[in-house]
């Protein structure tokens, strides 16, 4: 007998006879619609991570998109509505082949989002046309994502029940940061260190 013979005897053992699974598997969670999405505390955890929130009606996006990056260059994906974007910005549309360094170079993203979730104050971009690859929010030091009140639901289950698990979805909880073993935290390590969002009423 070897040792792995002998060793999986004595797992048998002691395990016993195998029980049946049992007929109906319990959940303990909440389901999708159990609860109502909280706005307010969508903004409070956005907040408690750093995040830059603003709340404006769908006509002001473009004077928000122009108090943050007013006169710099940004990166836009295709499909993003053009006029979220302010007269007087620099404007590199995303069309699948701007190379990474120019994507780099630039100061900010504008894009929109998929769904967010209220209890843990996350955004999911899932490469749509209005969010394009997720190089471009990962880039860029500073991201603004729009994106309507309607698109803020309560928990996790809600917002995997209105996203396709086939698309690549980027879940963002802030502003990139880490922090080392004595908890010094470090921004823009592996995304935008400054993320703004603008919900839209």
């Amino acid at each position: 007998m070897s040792s792995r013979d002998l060793i999986l005897g004595r797992l048998r053992a002691a395990l016993g006879e195998p029980r049946p699974a049992p007929a109906e598997v319990t959940r303990g969670y909440r389901p999708a619609g159990a609860v109502a999405a909280d706005l307010d505390l969508f903004v409070d955890r956005l907040t408690d991570y750093r995040a830059t929130v603003h709340r404006c009606a769908a006509a002001d996006v473009a004077r928000v998109v122009d108090e943050v990056l007013g006169g710099r260059q940004v990166v836009v994906p295709g499909g993003l509505p053009r006029h979220w974007l302010p007269e007087g910005i620099d404007v590199l549309a995303d069309d699948d082949d701007l190379p990474t360094e120019r994507v780099a170079a630039a100061d900010g993203v504008v894009t929109a989002a998929a769904v967010a979730v209220a209890e843990t104050g996350t955004i999911v971009l899932d490469g749509g046309p209005d969010q394009g690859r997720r190089i471009i929010t990962l880039l860029p030091d500073v991201h603004v994502c729009v994106l309507r009140a309607d698109q803020v639901v309560a928990t996790v289950p809600d917002a995997l029940g209105r996203v396709d698990p086939r698309r690549p979805l980027t879940w963002i909880s802030g502003p990139s940061a880490t922090s080392d073993i004595e908890l010094n935290r470090v921004e823009g390590v592996h995304g935008p260190r400054n993320l703004h969002v603008v919900i839209v009423s």
